[in-house]
């Protein structure tokens, strides 16, 4: 992915080989809060705010600010140390009859570099951006099957391009749109020959991409949601590599959800749903060997749905912040 998506602005910060003090964990859903964890000091919970319901998207901006939900409906920055500092309603913001189906959710938001906030509802299925004062300066439709207010879409990044990378969960597939709309890639996620079965933990099965990602060598990294996989697609839809539910040894893949790559090639992957005997974060190598792993359900439950793992610089400027505050 390219740096217009503040997730990989962290990237840099992650490609070191570090101690473990040098990593820091923020996730998002959980027991309806976003935290910061000390995973060097027990999972010390050094941060928290409370949310007044679900998370789908989090992104840590260069201030370290943190953007993400309040909610299917509200956007929120907020402070570490100020608390909210911005917020959009999307119940009342750019709000039209033509627009406003009866359930409509957003799942995806992102800060681009330009200062605006790009905002993805799902319902209306329309890919929006705004200004600080919530002004619409862009709108794309999204192309879907049938509008679904809950699942139209996951999580979304602006590419450099000025494409827009899009999980469309109910649909089942990854579309790269164009910066005026037209579709330039799409690739279905495959059943490999199962059947689809229902739920959200390890027993259910299905296509419902939760994210995708360019990686640096231009292929797209997908996490297939309740595919339990993670699969890396070249351009003409050949899948080179695949990490499958049980190719990790004494781990079980549930719901994957968040991607992150890092320079030395590693993953960090998002584990939701999977039980509290299987972490919610593992970070692996290309021959599927895991070096690190994270499980916290005392400050984040059976619903991780969405987190960033942060180290180096990044997180020693995140504790060096809040011991301000302190």
């Amino acid at each position: 992915m390219k740096t217009t998506t503040f997730i990989t602005i962290l990237i840099g910060a992650l490609s070191f080989s570090l101690s473990a003090e040098d990593r820091l964990v923020i996730g998002a859903e959980g027991k309806r809060s976003v935290a910061i964890v000390d995973p060097s000091d027990g999972n010390k919970l050094l941060w928290q705010h409370n949310l007044n319901g679900p998370v789908h998207n989090l992104h840590l901006m260069p201030d370290l600010n943190l953007l993400t939900q309040d909610g299917w409906k509200n956007i929120i920055e907020v402070c570490l140390t100020e608390g909210v500092v911005w917020s959009y309603d999307a119940a009342k913001n750019n709000r039209t009859e033509a627009n406003t189906p009866e359930k409509y959710e957003i799942h995806a938001i992102e800060r681009l570099e330009n200062g605006r906030t790009m905002i993805v509802e799902s319902g209306s299925s329309r890919i929006i951006e705004v200004d600080t004062d919530g002004k619409l300066l862009k709108e794309i439709p999204l192309r879907v099957s049938s509008p679904n207010g809950h699942s139209d879409t996951r999580q979304v990044h602006k590419l450099g391009n000025g494409h827009y990378l899009v999980a469309h969960e109910a649909d089942q597939v990854i579309k790269e749109y164009g910066p005026e709309g037209e579709v330039v890639w799409e690739f279905s996620i495959p059943l490999f020959g199962r059947e689809p079965t229902k739920g959200h933990g390890p027993d259910s099965f299905g296509g419902k991409c939760f994210n995708a990602i360019k990686a640096r060598n231009g292929n797209y990294l997908i996490a297939t949601g309740n595919g339990h996989s993670v699969l890396e697609v070249n351009p003409a839809k050949e899948i080179v590599w695949k990490l499958e539910q049980d190719d990790l040894e004494d781990i079980t893949l549930a719901w994957v959800t968040t991607l992150q790559e890092l320079e030395n090639g590693n993953l960090i992957i998002g584990n939701c749903h999977a039980g509290p005997d299987n972490p919610q974060i593992i970070e692996i190598t290309r021959d599927k060997q895991v070096v690190w792993s994270f499980n916290d359900f005392e400050n984040f439950g059976n619903a991780l749905a969405v987190s960033l793992v942060v180290d180096g610089d990044t997180a020693s400027a995140i504790r060096k912040k809040l011991s301000a505050s302190n």
